[in-house]
């Protein structure tokens, strides 16, 4: 994975995060790709669990704003510092993220394991 793939992987991820399109999101992962949401929870495991979580997230959300940075490509392992903000439908409340993405590709440039890192500002109002 060079950089300029992975600069294009993660346009694809946005624009699916924006356009709360989860069939095309679930689309860059491999059949079988695990995805860790947070270190903490179980992955999210295969395409149609993608699908389930990128769904159940974005029909939620208005308003989606995402960029991203990435920080490094090494081998088949990508790394990008990503932000979004958003407005969460359930209570109209503006929400700002900012986190760190770690993907790792297949040969043919699907991910097959994601791991993010992130926080929002919610907890500092709260």
């Amino acid at each position: 994975m060079d950089h300029t793939d992975f600069e294009i992987w993660l346009g694809k991820y946005g624009d699916a995060w924006e356009g709360r399109d989860a069939t095309s999101g679930m689309e860059l992962f491999t059949p079988d790709a695990l995805y860790y949401w947070t270190p903490f929870e179980a992955p999210k495991r295969g395409r149609g669990g993608i699908h389930a979580a990128f769904h159940d997230a974005n029909t939620g959300q208005k308003d989606i704003e995402f960029s991203s940075e990435i920080l490094a490509t090494i081998g088949n392992r990508g790394i990008a510092r990503w932000w979004c903000s958003l407005v969460r439908l359930r209570d109209q409340r503006a929400l700002k993220f900012d986190g760190i993405f770690q993907v790792d590709f297949t040969e043919n440039g699907l991910c097959e394991e994601f791991r993010e890192w992130w926080h929002s500002d919610e907890e500092l109002d709260a």
